[in-house]
């Protein structure tokens, strides 16, 4: 579908404000509805965008209009939709900077809803699947029919997958996520734990038909985090071709599901951007959790992941995260990507859900499920932090800089020996545990400075202190098991720890400068 398309439908009465023949060829790639005043890290190229123009104002300088429509230059805009209900009409100056950096500008009149948009792009894209060709399908013309109509009425996954497999004499069949949660089942097919989906998921590498069952991919392009698979647990006689097309269907619908979702992303990432601050004020906090879908009344869990520092590191952790958070039926959240990197989310932990069990379950479920996170991409590890239940709004900031200090303790401790971690704050019961959460440039400036000279590891009279020191401090002070345990005389440890004291100026008879050093030591 193109720009020049929109303004061929009655239905929509649009009106052109301005556009080249050039920029209203251009093709959509989607939609995206927005009243940030910076919407452009939220864009994909080729999209139309929708604005009520909320951020503008009359009394506004024009640069903030032309700092607008730059960011949709920049990401590839297709077109710029602009509401007249809020303005009553779109105001000169948003056309002016338009024409400026070649952004097509259309009017929304009143009586056309944006939704309405929407769904004629989308619907557009999709198609009729039975207006294409016959002898390009394997599915029957009247399948192909209903599942268009089932697509464009949003109708839910299991009625989809349903009436998809009705043909083939009503086979048990799923759809299930990558971490094995199952988006759709028929109502031939019983329930199915997502440990044991998952385990089938993995077995059916590489994805082709078996004699015993069949597993297809759902969308080729997505993420291994976010991908889908039609999965036969039986075996069914049809045509692979005729699979490829169901499975097609439900890519279509999980492009629309993932296009809901994208919206959703903008007010969760506002919610964490306060949450972020050490002050926002008593109103922002609420509003923004209400604008998530969540209570404004606590207590709310923060979980913070982290997939490595590489290039979509933290897009591949956001739907990561949300994949995983789907597992907690009845519990509302919001997740986003963090500006300082990664990805975290809001759960509301309310025990008042339904279907959501006790508030302390969240941790424990999550933790269950983070070996089949980890088991969707060999070449990444996933990393996670988990808080502390916050009471109401204004503990979130605390709980999301909890979530942060348990997400470093569980990078230390999972790049050490190379596994995924995901460590809640109530794990950290040991000294060596909570020192794991502080940053290692932290670690290592304290370290060198309560050690001293003995931080100089290559000098080999320091490096036999430093062992007597940790195995002081590992046998309770005591000089004879010390002796005993590096074979040496008493008198020996008697002078080694003396030049221990000495050159870190610590006495090793109190309790606070053994800590120091125990915490120095662990530091190292």
């Amino acid at each position: 579908m193109h720009v020049e398309d929109l303004l061929r439908l009655e239905s929509l009465d649009l009106t052109l404000l301005w556009g080249s023949p050039p920029l209203l060829a251009r093709e959509i790639s989607g939609v995206t509805a927005t009243d940030l005043e910076d919407p452009g890290r939220f864009l994909q190229r080729g999209e139309i965008v929708l604005s009520g123009l909320v951020w503008w104002s009359a009394a506004d300088e024009e640069a903030k209009t032309d700092r607008f429509v730059a960011a949709l230059h920049d990401a590839g805009a297709a077109a710029l939709l602009a509401g007249e209900e809020t303005h009553g009409t779109v105001p000169e100056v948003l056309v002016d900077a338009c024409r400026r950096h070649g952004i097509a500008l259309l009017s929304v009149p009143v009586h056309t809803s944006f939704r309405a948009i929407t769904d004629t792009v989308y619907l557009r894209q999709w198609g009729d699947l039975s207006r294409r060709p016959a002898d390009h399908y394997a599915l029957p013309e009247n399948v192909r029919g209903e599942l268009s109509r089932l697509l464009a009425d949003s109708a839910d996954p299991d009625t989809l997958l349903t009436r998809a497999v009705a043909h083939l004499g009503a086979p048990p069949c799923y759809v299930l996520s990558a971490t094995g949660r199952t988006v759709a089942r028929t109502p031939t097919a019983p329930p199915l734990p997502a440990r044991q989906a998952a385990r089938r998921l993995k077995a059916a590498a590489p994805f082709a038909a078996a004699p015993a069952s069949t597993t297809l991919r759902v969308d080729p392009d997505a993420s291994p985090y976010g991908q889908w698979y039609l999965h036969l647990p039986g075996p069914v006689d049809a045509p692979p071709r005729m699979l490829h097309e169901i499975a097609e269907v439900f890519a279509q619908y999980r492009q629309g599901l993932l296009r809901r979702r994208a919206a959703a992303r903008v007010p969760a990432t506002e919610l964490l951007e306060l949450a972020a601050a050490p002050r926002p004020g008593s109103a922002p906090l609420p509003a923004a959790l209400r604008a998530c879908g969540l209570p404004d009344h606590g207590p709310y869990t923060v979980i913070a992941v982290s997939m490595g520092a590489e290039e979509g590191a933290a897009e591949a952790g956001a739907e990561a995260l949300d994949e995983l958070l789907r597992h907690l039926p009845g519990r509302r959240f919001a997740t986003a990507r963090l500006a300082t990197g990664g990805a975290a989310a809001v759960i509301a932990t309310d025990s008042g859900a339904p279907g959501a069990g006790a508030p302390g379950a969240v941790v424990a479920t999550l933790k269950g499920l983070w070996p089949t996170l980890d088991a969707c991409d060999d070449a990444t590890l996933p990393y996670g932090g988990i808080s502390t239940p916050a009471a109401g709004p204004q503990e979130l900031n605390g709980a999301l800089e909890q979530a942060r200090y348990a997400l470093t303790a569980a990078v230390r401790a999972g790049s050490a020996d190379g596994t995924a971690q995901l460590t809640a704050v109530e794990d950290l019961t040991t000294l060596d545990a909570l020192l794991a959460g502080i940053p290692a440039d932290v670690r290592t400036a304290f370290g060198v400075h309560a050690l001293g000279p003995l931080a100089d590891d290559t000098n080999p009279s320091h490096r036999m202190l430093l062992e007597t020191l940790d195995t002081f401090l590992a046998h309770n002070g005591s000089w004879a098991r010390t002796a005993e345990a590096l074979h040496l005389h008493v008198n020996t440890v008697h002078y080694r720890i003396g030049r221990v004291e000495l050159l870190t100026g610590r006495d090793l008879a109190r309790l606070d400068h053994k800590l120091d050093l125990k915490a120095a030591l662990l530091c190292r």
